[in-house]
C-alpha cells in the first residue's frame, strides 16, 4: 500500500471516493439536506484545491484518502473504501497526515459512523453531537505529541 500527497489533478478522484462512501455508511442515516451539503462541499473545486490530500493507493487503485485544511490542523474529509477496512489503512493515512503537518492539535467535527475510529486514533470529543445544515457531527480533538 502506497500513502502519498495527492496532486491537484487527482483531487477529483478523492472526492469521488468520499462520495462512494458517504453514500454507503453516512446517507441512509441523513436527512437530503444534509446529504446535499455534503455533495455541495466535495463538489466545491477551490476549498478541494486549498486542502491537502493524502491517498492511499493499492496499486493504481484509491483504497483511502484524508483531506486537511486550516494549515493542517482540521481532518475535513477521511474515507476509506468498503473493501479496505479494517485493515489499518485509516491509521497509516492518519499518521501521514499529523507528520505532514506542524500542529499541535487536530480537530475534526466527527460523523457519527467515525467517532469510534477516531477514539482508537486518541482523538477525544470537546462537546455532544450537533447537527448543522442536516450534517451530524461530533466535534473531537486530538493533541500531538511533536517532536521538536
Amino acid at each position: 500500500m502506497e500513502i502519498r500527497k495527492l496532486a491537484q489533478s487527482e483531487k477529483r478522484m478523492a472526492m469521488d471516493l468520499a462520495w462512494e462512501v458517504f453514500i454507503e455508511f453516512e446517507g441512509p442515516d441523513y436527512p437530503q439536506e444534509g446529504t446535499d451539503h455534503f455533495r455541495s462541499f466535495i463538489d466545491n473545486t477551490e476549498m478541494v484545491g486549498e486542502m491537502e490530500v493524502y491517498g492511499a493507493f493499492d496499486g493504481n487503485i484509491l483504497a483511502g484518502m484524508i483531506a486537511l485544511r486550516s494549515s493542517g490542523s482540521h481532518i475535513s474529509l477521511f474515507f476509506v473504501r468498503k473493501t479496505y477496512q479494517q485493515r489499518g489503512i485509516g491509521k497509516r493515512l492518519f499518521e501521514t497526515a499529523i507528520r505532514s503537518g506542524h500542529a499541535e492539535t487536530i480537530t475534526v467535527n466527527s460523523s457519527p459512523y467515525a467517532v469510534g475510529i477516531y477514539h482508537k486514533l486518541g482523538f477525544t470529543a470537546v462537546t455532544g453531537e450537533k447537527t448543522e445544515n442536516g450534517i451530524r457531527f461530533t466535534p473531537m480533538e486530538y493533541k500531538s505529541e511533536l517532536k521538536s
